[in-house]
């Protein structure tokens, strides 16, 4: 398999964190793992991490996953909050009510950090006050909520908004991968990603 086409950037890789937590949805996170993880470890470098430090998490679907590193955001250049399901009994909504993640996401907000969700990922950083009066998007069966708790809904497959990038339901999360490695690494890389993986965009990235 040839290397993507990456432009230069600074010597060291973009650090990548996803939030993962008991009941997480498996393809909420696998989209854009997969879409990064083609880019190579030499320029963009990985890791699973909780609110709670280093534990091993049980997804929706049962599949466990051992969280290694620590929850560390000032080390990390994008931390992205896959989703969990929605309403009652949900993944979601256990973490929104035990309030350890919505704090830590709270805390975590700095300049130079760009933070993204899948799915109903964004309903955790709603939770944390981070798309308030921001341009944001979640899946469709809770885009209601997200706009009656101060999002700026707006139409979109992946919204953009500076460094705030939420997307769509499910696989979505695709979309929202390669978009950010277009931002990072330039679109000969985000088209290398999509003949890699045999996958096409669908709808708009909705830019600021």
């Amino acid at each position: 398999m040839p290397s993507p086409p990456v432009r230069p950037r600074p010597a060291r890789p973009l650090r990548v964190h996803t939030v993962l937590y008991d009941g997480v949805e498996e393809q909420d996170f696998a989209g854009h793992i997969e879409v990064f993880g083609i880019v190579g470890e030499e320029h963009l470098v990985q890791s699973f991490v909780t609110a709670d430090g280093t534990r091993r998490v049980t997804t929706s679907a049962g599949m466990e996953i051992v969280c290694r590193d620590a929850w560390s955001p000032r080390s990390a250049d994008v931390v992205v909050v896959p989703g969990g399901g929605y309403g009652e009994g949900s993944g979601l909504q256990r973490e929104i009510r035990r309030g350890t993640l919505p704090r830590a996401l709270a805390a975590a907000r700095r300049d130079g950090l760009v933070m993204g969700a899948v799915c109903t990922g964004t309903m955790l950083l709603s939770a944390a006050g981070l798309t308030t009066g921001r341009r944001c998007t979640t899946h469709h069966i809770a885009q209601e909520e997200l706009r009656s708790q101060g999002g700026r809904v707006v139409g979109g497959r992946v919204v953009d908004d500076g460094d705030l990038v939420t997307c769509g339901g499910v696989t979505s999360g695709i979309d929202l991968g390669i978009w950010l490695i277009e931002r990072f690494f330039g679109p000969g890389t985000a088209l290398y990603a999509e003949e890699i993986l045999e996958y096409q965009r669908r709808g708009i990235v909705n830019t600021a």
